[in-house]
Parts: structure tokens; sequence; C-alpha cells
């Protein structure tokens, strides 16, 4: 061994990886090798180039040794001397084993992680769809009351004080005679619960068991209440398909999955993270377009206009991009001009038949509906009706 010519001897504790008996041997450091004599007399010769060290996580004071070939056997060494001249002369020291059998160690990660997406991308999704047949009615309500309150809190400002439900008298008479007029209710389980809240955002989404939440800024960007009611219908399309609870389901499907492989998710981070996947839904091809589908329908059936669907989301489109809010989630594929087609072919057909009747609400009403959230600015935008804080 370079540079330890001289012999130096000390003792050491040798674990063999048979037994649990700890062994005090002697060592002696030879110029290329360390001699190790046990107990009972017998010596064993560790080559430098076979000393292997190990990081010892639970005594960092000494020297770990292992020897290249016997994965079990290890030997600690607590001489300063001998450990400083092996750590500066033992010429393999810090080198790895190699990996055996990399084929098959990568064959078997493939197979992994091919089981792991066939999981959450093919067997959460189908079950979910099950499930959402299935799942009682009180359950997926209560689902939905739990995630409406964890949205609020998601949307939070710097205060972490939860966006508050505009609940101003008149405009909440206003939204009662809105979903009065669609009557969605004889094709669900359960009562649809509508709120409004405080928050710019221009957007709308329904959660399970019911739920559809309007935000205060979609109010103030509608031309007119039926550009409202339209949305309105739209996301109860998506609460009668259960496209909500199949979301919810799939999320909480694959969130279990990775945690299984990751480490487990508290229950207020799934929540949280539900909370922030139906802000954002983005529902396949077919969920939105049976959302329009019954819409359409909705729309027609109250002597409302379809067309009201297509315009304002167009204008949406127009003013803010293709990126904005819900005109970035009304943008899901199909392409916008099929959708805006689709609602103005429904207009026509309801137009023939002389479906369209009355407005939904009067003109004072709509002003109602427009400042449920409180009395508007001169810009025509809602003040906030949150108190100062001390």
């Amino acid at each position: 061994m370079t540079g330890a010519a001289a012999v130096h001897e000390a003792f050491a504790d040798l674990v063999d990886g048979e037994t649990a008996v700890v062994h005090r041997v002697a060592l002696r450091l030879a110029p290329d090798r360390l001699i190790i004599t046990l107990p009972n007399g017998a010596a064993q010769d560790w080559m430098a180039d076979e000393l292997r060290e190990v990081p010892d996580q639970a005594d960092l004071s000494g020297l770990m040794l292992a020897r290249a070939g016997d994965p079990l056997t290890r030997l600690l060494i607590r001489d300063e001397t001998i450990t400083r001249l092996l750590r500066q002369n033992a010429p393999a020291l810090h080198r790895r084993p190699p990996i055996e059998n990399k084929g098959r160690i990568a064959g078997w990660a493939a197979g992994a992680v091919a089981s792991v997406s066939l999981i959450i991308f093919v067997l959460v999704p189908v079950m979910a769809n099950q499930l959402a047949l299935f799942l009682p009615p009180a359950g997926e309500k209560a689902l939905g009351d739990a995630t409406f309150e964890q949205v609020r809190t998601a949307l939070s400002d710097a205060d972490f004080l939860p966006v508050e439900v505009c609940e101003a008298p008149a405009g909440v008479a206003a939204l009662a005679k809105m979903e009065a007029r669609l009557d969605a209710g004889h094709d669900l389980p359960y009562p649809v619960t509508v709120a409004v809240l405080d928050h710019d955002m221009v957007n709308a989404f329904a959660l399970p068991g019911g739920r559809v939440i309007l935000f205060r800024g979609l109010i103030e960007e509608a031309e007119r209440a039926e550009e409202v009611a339209a949305v309105l219908a739209h996301e109860l399309g998506h609460v009668v398909n259960r496209d909500p609870t199949r979301d919810a389901l799939r999320l909480a499907g694959s969130i279990g999955v990775l945690g299984l492989i990751f480490g487990d998710f508290a229950g207020g981070t799934v929540m949280l993270l539900l909370a922030n996947q139906l802000i954002n839904a983005k529902y396949s091809q077919a969920a939105e377009i049976g959302a329009d589908d019954y819409a359409h329908g909705l729309l027609s059936d109250a002597g409302l206009p379809p067309a009201a669907l297509g315009s304002f989301f167009e204008r949406l489109m127009a003013e803010y991009g293709d990126e904005a809010g819900w005109a970035e989630h009304f943008s899901t594929h199909p392409k916008m001009i099929e959708r805006v087609d689709a609602a103005q072919a429904a207009q026509d057909r309801a137009e023939r038949a002389g479906e369209i009747g009355d407005p939904v609400l009067t003109a004072a009403e709509w002003r109602a509906l427009r400042t449920i959230c409180g009395p508007q600015d001169d810009k025509g935008q809602s003040s906030s009706r949150r108190p100062e804080r001390d």
C-alpha cells in the first residue's frame, strides 16, 4: 500500500455477516494488505485493492470497511492512524461495486412504469366512470360540500380568509328565479345548489353532488342575464352527466396510487389538489359535447336562447384570447367555432319551433344579480364586501 511501508497495529470490530456477534479483532496494516487476526487465532488478509468504504450513518467516528466480493462482512476501525493511511492510500476505497443484471433491472423498471401508467391512465378512469354511476347521492353531495369549502380556501387572498359567498338578498332572489326557470332538478337525485363567489375570475364550474359555482367576474363580464343562464345550463349538464364526480374519483384514485409509491398523502392535501383540479377542469371532448347538448335542450325547454352559450364565450375569446379563465375551459376540443355553430343551430331550431320566450330576468333583477356581491363602483365592478382587518 503506497505510503504505508511501516506496519501499524490496532484493534477493530468485525461482523461476519452470519451471526449477530461482534468480534474484537487485531489489525496489522501492511504495505499491500490489511491483516485481520480473529479471536481464535485465524488470520484473514484483506488486500488493499479489495477494500471498500461503507458509509455508516449510525456512527461517523470511525471507518467502516467491506471487502469486494463479500457484501455482508463489515469491519469498523477507530484507530486514527490506520484510518488516515487507508483513506490516503487505499486505491479503490470509494469505488462502488458494478451494477449486475443491468438489462434485467431496466426491464423491471420499464415494467413498473408501464404498470403504474396503465393503472393511472386506464384502470383508474374506467373504475371512476363506473363508480360515478353507483356512488350514493349522499356520498356524492358530501364530497361536493367538502370540496366547496376547499375551493374557497384555495382561492383565498393574502389574509388567508376563504373567499366569501355573495348573498345580497335581491341578487340571491334573482339567481333563484334563474335556477327555477332552467329547472334541472328533475334530472338529479339531489337538489341543485348554485353559489356565487366574490372573486374576479371569469369562470364557472361544477362540483360533485349538484353544486355549481359562478364567480363575480363572470357575471360582470356578461352583457345580459341569458348569457349567465347559458353558462349555468352548461355546468348543470356536467352535473347531470356526473363529470365532476368522475373527475374527482379519477384524481383521488391517481393520488392514492402515487401515494402508495412515493409516500402517503394527507387528506387535506388530497382535498386541496381536488379543489384546484375542479377549478381548472378540462373535461374530455365527449364530456364537453354532452354538457353543450344538455344546455341547448335545457335552454330551449326554458324558452331561452341557446346561442347565448356560444356568443358569450366567443366574445370572451376575442377580448382575452385562448388562455383566459372560462374561455379556455369552453375552448376545449372540439374547436370553439364548432361549438358556437352548434349553439346557433340549436337556436335556429328553437326559433322555428317558437320556443324562445320572455327574458330570464327583468332589467331590475339583472341589476340585482350583478350586485349580488355588493354595490358596483363607477366602472361597473363590484366592490369587496370583506371587512377591514385590525
